[in-house]
């Protein structure tokens, strides 16, 4: 199993119930073998921590941004809780080092995919906000999250909708509107992944992965726009 000290040591926090800590990294499939483990997966965690998320980043866009309308700012939280955002700062913080998972998540490259690395961080955060309080969480998310990400999207407007902002330059430059077409759907019905591609007449111009066909949709759209060179 792996040693959460170090993590602790890395993130500089010191959870008082370590069986948080390792619940917030425990995947489902870990269970299916190892059906004695003394905790549960990390989905409730995960719940927890979603809420906690949003409101910490509400509040901070509210408090810091005053003269913004609500549009905005809920496209800015949009833009700051989605899966891409959500599992490149799980990256950067290596949470992947100390996920449980199953002998078949791990021949799959589970450490690496973006559904299950994104919502062991939501899991850590509803762990987080359980151990060490609100004020933690928030110092937390504001260092690793909102610090270093909310003025790039800002800048570069990437709180846009990629697939209107894909429909709109296909439909300006290539007189069509795209398609969507899911081409890959795998997983149980509580832990659906998909993978969906976005179609110019019957050209694949891109694909993308979600935990949900809009996700899976939207990724595709913002791969599409890099594809094309039309961001």
């Amino acid at each position: 199993m792996s040693d959460f000290k170090e993590l602790e040591k890395n993130l500089n926090i010191n959870f008082k119930n370590k069986d948080l800590l390792t619940q917030a990294f425990c995947h489902r499939s870990y269970l299916n073998e190892n059906p004695n483990f003394k905790l549960s997966h990390n989905e409730r965690l995960e719940f927890l921590g979603d809420a906690v998320l949003e409101l910490i980043i509400t509040e901070h866009i509210f408090n810091n941004y005053p003269d913004k309308p609500e549009g905005e700012m809920t496209s800015w939280r949009a833009s700051l809780v989605n899966s891409n955002t959500l599992y490149e700062v799980a990256l950067e913080i290596k949470f992947s080092d100390f996920l449980l998972l199953s002998q078949g998540e791990e021949k799959e490259n589970g450490r690496s995919k973006k559904y299950i690395l994104a919502d062991s961080f939501e899991a850590f955060i509803g762990a987080l906000y359980l151990d060490q309080g609100y004020e933690v969480c928030k110092e937390f998310i504001v260092k690793h999250l909102i610090e270093k990400r909310l003025e790039e999207i800002i800048e570069k407007k990437l709180y846009k909708d990629p697939k209107s902002l894909f429909q709109e330059r296909s439909q300006e430059i290539e007189m069509v509107t795209p398609t969507y077409q899911v081409i890959k759907e795998s997983g149980p019905d509580h832990m659906k992944n998909f993978i969906v591609g976005v179609f110019i007449k019957d050209t694949l111009i891109a694909q993308g992965e979600g935990s949900s066909k809009h996700e899976a949709e939207l990724n595709a759209a913002s791969k599409a726009l890099k594809t094309k060179n039309w961001e």
